[in-house]
């Protein structure tokens, strides 16, 4: 009678260990996904091809694919360890560092190399920054502090999306610089970003809502620039909401002060 409890004791245990690999395989097709991109802009810009920056910004979106789903599954099955959070780190470095910044340069800097390397730099820095401030502070509250950098490299993939063809007019370049070291300085900045880690997965949600999803995914078939809109919603979500709120703050008419000896009244209520 003891060993077929003893026995099913050891394939729960093995199935729980088993669980942990499940996170760090799509830890490594993130990584997977971010190594191919780079291999994609370089080719592309030796070649002159845009089919390789389409790709290179393709692998990118799949990427954030994966981590979103690593993140998901690690936290809902219980598999988060100290391992596993630095392993997504370095990880995210590659596909959301140097392959959207090598992406960037390649596309659209290419022509003036100093500032475009210079650009580049920044925006990967800025993303290594963001992820080893992520990993050194406490990340349990609904909101990120700065902007993600999956989603600075998904604006960036987005944007090599909308216009395959590699850079050459020399008034959009500076367009191309400006929003790259804004990504940049965003990832570095203290703005709350919406992290949607409060969003229930496992409850019951009504029909109307998978309905809505459907319809989402049907206009992006129509037509896919509307992911563009819907990242460049998201990254403006934080700067818009800081603003609207302070200009709340001055709106607000001032509070007259107390009358005379209220605040005796209220210390002191036998009188």
């Amino acid at each position: 009678m003891k060993r077929p409890v003893f026995r099913r004791r050891r394939s729960n245990q093995r199935l729980h260990k088993g669980i942990y690999l499940i996170p760090s395989l799509f830890t490594m097709a993130n990584m997977f996904c971010g190594f191919l991109s780079v291999i994609e802009s370089s080719r592309g810009h030796f070649e002159s091809g845009r089919g390789h920056f389409e790709w290179a910004a393709l692998l990118i979106l799949f990427a954030i694919v994966a981590d979103i789903l690593d993140g998901r599954i690690a936290r809902m099955t219980g598999a988060t360890t100290s391992f596993g959070e630095a392993y997504d780190s370095l990880a995210d470095v590659i596909s959301f560092g140097i392959a959207p910044s090598l992406l960037a340069f390649q596309w659209g800097l290419w022509q003036v190399p100093r500032v475009g390397m210079a650009m580049a730099f920044l925006f990967l820095a800025a993303a290594s920054i963001r992820l080893a401030r992520f990993n050194t502070t406490a990340h349990d509250s609904h909101d990120f502090s700065g902007l993600p950098s999956p989603g600075a490299a998904g604006a960036v993939a987005m944007m090599v999306l909308l216009s395959p063809t590699p850079v050459l007019h020399p008034y959009f370049i500076p367009v191309v610089a400006v929003v790259v070291l804004s990504l940049a300085l965003l990832m570095v900045s203290n703005l709350p970003y919406r992290s949607f880690k409060d969003l229930k997965m496992r409850r019951q949600w009504p029909a109307p809502t998978i309905f809505a999803i459907a319809l989402i995914f049907s206009l992006i078939t129509l037509d896919p620039r509307l992911l563009s809109v819907l990242a460049a919603t998201y990254i403006l979500s934080a700067p818009f909401g800081v603003l609207t709120r302070r200009l709340r703050g001055r709106k607000k008419p001032p509070q007259d002060p107390p009358p005379p000896g209220s605040a005796d009244v209220i210390e002191n209520p036998d009188r």
